[in-house]
Order: structure tokens, then sequence, then C-alpha cells
């Protein structure tokens, strides 16, 4: 198991077997889903399989989304981070998504914009990334909200799976002007 990145209350490493009970709660719940084409998964088997996926992502990209865990804790509380999307969605092919899930109970805490900032700057400091892209249902007042204090910046709306969607980006260049 890798640790990718520490902030002052969350560990963001690797997926590992340990996270399926946390990764089936989180992904089963239809709340968690809801602006996520409403489909939570219903086995073990499916969550295993999604996990299986994000191995991959690791093994062929380097990147992936990472669990988080919780410092005070030790809990796993969902995932964040990068995955590369090779399908076209919204004419862009052959980019690096940021995004993020949690369990239910930890909404609210500040988790999803401390993660996706952590993100961002590992993105472009140590993963040299030029750019990093993000998506959101336009209905989901909270990852628009995230994406945004993230510091992406809206570029437009499409629809993707028959809903629309903002698409978010931030080239490196404009991050670097961003910071000190």
């Amino acid at each position: 198991m890798k640790i990718h990145i520490e902030t002052e209350r969350l560990i963001m490493r690797d997926i590992i077997d340990e996270d399926l009970h946390g990764f089936f709660a989180m992904d089963s719940d239809a709340e968690v889903h809801a602006f996520l084409g409403n489909k939570p998964i219903k086995t073990l088997e499916e969550a295993k399989a999604i996990m299986t996926s994000i191995k991959q992502q690791y093994a062929q990209y380097g990147i992936g989304r990472w669990a988080v865990v919780e410092k005070e804790s030790g809990a796993f509380i969902g995932w964040s981070g990068f995955k590369f999307i090779t399908d076209t969605i919204n004419n862009k092919t052959n980019y690096y998504d940021l995004g993020y899930r949690f369990l239910k109970e930890y909404w609210g805490k500040g988790y999803a914009t401390e993660t996706a900032i952590a993100s961002l700057n590992h993105g472009f400091e140590k993963l040299n990334f030029e750019e990093i892209s993000g998506i959101a249902d336009v209905k989901h007042t909270a990852s628009n909200i995230i994406l945004r204090k993230a510091g992406l910046i809206k570029r437009n709306e499409f629809t993707f799976d028959g809903t629309l969607h903002n698409f978010y980006s931030l080239p490196k260049t404009a991050w670097l002007q961003g910071v000190d």
C-alpha cells in the first residue's frame, strides 16, 4: 500500500482489499449515487470489481482514485483523486479527471474540498500534469462548489448519460499563477 498524500486530517493511499466493506457501504447507498446516474451497487462482488478497475488504473497509468482515511479514527471514509479518462467526454479524450466520493456520514466536513485541493497540488507538483479536469451534474450544488473551491474553472455545459453536466478544467499554467 502506497500513501500518496497526507493532509492535516486525512491520508490518501492506494485502495486495498480491506477497504471492500467501506467501499460497498458507500457505493450501495442510493443517496451517494443520486447524482451519479442513480445506479447504486447491490453486491460485494460489484464493489470488488470497481476496486479491481481502480487498481488496474494504478498499474496502467500510475494513478487512480485513492482511498481516503480519516487520521483520527483510521476509518476508510471514501475515495478521491484522479482517473485517466480514455473515452471521449465533452469532446475531450485522454485527460485526468479529479473526482471524490464519500460515505454519507462524512459529508459536510470539508473532506472533499480538502482532498480535491491536495490532489490538484499533487497532480501539478509531483505528477507534472499539464491540465486537470472535473465534471459535475449541474444540479449537484455541493460538487460544483467543491470543484470551484479547488480552483477549477467552469468551461461549458454538456450532456453526459442523458444529464446536463458542468465541465471544469485547470491548466498547470493557470495553477502556477495562483501559487505563491
